[in-house]
């Protein structure tokens, strides 16, 4: 499933973060100041935080492939949370 983020209700900030998001290869993973790195505001990282978490299509727009700083999850606003964002990552070959 392709979606043009553009045209996706939400701020301008939101949707550049969710265009970054949509381009975090499978099986790779970003963290949430790596993710504000990438759009140019690496001041942001808890907007940045705030903008993954209204993604409004989690698995199409990959949010899963966003980790804390620390290496850990994070939340997970799809179905199942946190739960559901291990077990995507691990499908695509990522392990903790």
């Amino acid at each position: 499933m392709k979606i043009n983020i553009q045209k996706l209700e939400g701020t301008e900030f939101q949707r550049k973060v969710w265009g970054a998001i949509s381009k975090i290869p499978k099986g790779k993973t970003v963290t949430y100041k790596e993710l504000a790195n990438k759009i140019g505001r690496p001041l942001a990282v808890r907007a940045v935080g705030n903008s993954v978490g209204t993604n409004p299509f989690p698995v199409v727009i990959p949010c899963h492939r966003v980790l804390r700083s620390d290496g850990s999850l994070g939340g997970y606003s799809g179905r199942g949370g946190a739960k559901t964002k291990r077990m995507l990552l691990i499908k695509e070959g990522v392990y903790f």
